[in-house]
């Protein structure tokens, strides 16, 4: 995750609040008929060349980090920062032994953030330390049978960029655009997937509060990304030919619009795939999106069905375009085990069910990541937790991996191409589904046909 804390949820969960208040029960019979999907049906699998894969981002998880606006936000403990970032999980010094823990699930993506503040610390000076980092880093991934998908930009840029006045600055444009040629170029035909921005709605947002930015210097700095993407897609394509280019967009219940309004808009004609990241959904029955307004995340309860709709909805938009699910994961307050007894593998089984069925339904998913491989810095604390591998970043001075319970799930939803036949999510699809309201609100909760295949 960025992805990220969520508070860029708080908005949703205003409007999703006042929704609740004036929303009227479900009808019992709504909400009682076919309200538990059907199982897996026998013989029903991902196909072969579908991308499993994990995701992390430089500045959460590397550590030893250099001067960037991120590292000043947390010295003069900006809005929304609880903890000293310390050094993170210290993938920088650790990343052999994570690549190969990601190899040891199975997956054949790998994604992470190539940090432009790591390997430009001074304008016009890149480091040959970092360089080398990031070469071994994707040799490493390369060698253990994974495809490195890149993030050229994951809400970090170096401190020299906040002196020359971030994105009001139109310079700024031309030297992201500089540093991202010079490492598509360096890592050209290597199987790269490439990401330009991620999720530009929830960078936006964070720069408003963290920064501060003026309404003024909010729209500037939407423009000068949205000018940088469309260079960068042309730019990757010219360079590095054939290789897939996206920005992720993050999933926004129901201020979507709004989130899509940021980039997505303005960039689906510079598209090769849709990039996806969802986590959290809303129904009648489930308004926990208010819990975003205490920065509680992991008492907000999952919608997995969402993810079905979510997918629906985009295909029908972009219906050309492939789907990948660049982040999913679900948080749990420093790793403790959530009050509902619903775990990390009962949500990955049950958000894997929904894509199939989506697939199924003629959706065209190409991937899937999982957010994260470990824990790790969530702009501003530690105490969410998205790990398949827990660390507990303030307490350990080893930073000691632990494998949590849906490391050997994901390993055998990899090794059995998805949820085994008979599964049935854990979690039962609530009423009158924001995702969808035509679809949940007015009729019977849509269950699959019997049997369904993957087309």
């Amino acid at each position: 995750m960025p992805r990220r804390s969520r508070t860029s949820h708080v908005l949703a969960a205003l409007v999703l609040s006042a929704a609740a208040a004036v929303t009227a029960a479900p009808p019992a019979d709504a909400a009682a008929a076919d309200a538990a999907p059907r199982p897996v049906p026998a013989g029903s699998k991902f196909p072969a060349n579908f991308l499993w894969g994990v995701s992390t981002s430089g500045f959460q998880s590397e550590g030893s980090f250099p001067d960037s606006n991120w590292t000043r936000y947390v010295a003069r403990k900006a809005y929304g920062i609880k903890d000293p970032y310390k050094n993170s999980v210290d993938f920088r010094h650790q990343y052999p032994q994570d690549v190969q823990r990601a190899k040891s699930l199975g997956v054949k993506v790998f994604r992470t953030s190539i940090e432009w503040a790591r390997i430009e610390p001074r304008k016009g000076f890149r480091d040959p330390k970092a360089l080398a980092y990031y070469d071994d880093l994707i040799r490493r991934i390369r060698t253990a049978g994974m495809r490195p998908m890149l993030t050229l930009d994951h809400w970090v840029y170096p401190g020299w960029v906040a002196d020359q006045g971030a994105w009001d600055n139109p310079q700024t444009v031309n030297d992201w655009l500089r540093e991202a040629k010079f490492i598509v170029d360096r890592y050209k035909r290597q199987g790269v997937i490439w990401i330009t921005f991620n999720e530009v709605s929830q960078n936006l947002y964070h720069e408003l509060l963290a920064r501060p930015m003026n309404p003024d210097q909010f729209m500037k700095m939407r423009a000068g990304i949205t000018k940088a993407h469309r260079a960068a897609y042309d730019m990757i394509h010219k360079v590095d030919p054939g290789a897939p280019v996206s920005t992720n967009l993050a999933y926004g219940s129901i201020a979507n619009p709004l989130f899509d309004a940021a980039i997505f808009n303005q960039v689906t004609d510079k598209l090769d795939y849709l990039g996806i990241d969802y986590y959290y959904g809303a129904n009648a029955e489930n308004t926990t999106a208010r819990y975003s307004l205490s920065g509680e995340f992991w008492k907000i309860d999952p919608e997995p069905e969402g993810l079905y709709y979510v997918l629906k909805s985009y295909h029908r938009r972009l219906p050309k375009l492939p789907i990948y699910i660049v982040e999913n994961g679900m948080p749990t307050d420093n790793g403790k085990p959530r009050a509902d007894g619903y775990t990390r593998a009962d949500h990955l089984r049950d958000h894997i069910y929904w894509i199939q069925r989506a697939m199924a339904d003629g959706v065209k998913v190409m991937g899937y990541n999982y957010w994260s491989l470990t824990d790790n810095y969530e702009w501003g604390s530690y105490r969410p937790r998205f790990g398949l591998f827990t660390v507990n970043a303030l307490t350990d001075p080893k930073l000691t991996r632990h494998p949590t319970d849906a490391v050997p799930a994901y390993r055998a939803i990899i090794a059995d191409h998805g949820d085994p036949s008979g599964y049935v999510p854990k979690r039962r699809p609530g009423w009158c589904s924001i995702e969808d309201p035509i679809a949940t609100c007015f009729g019977k909760i849509p269950t699959p046909p019997v049997p369904y295949r993957i087309r």
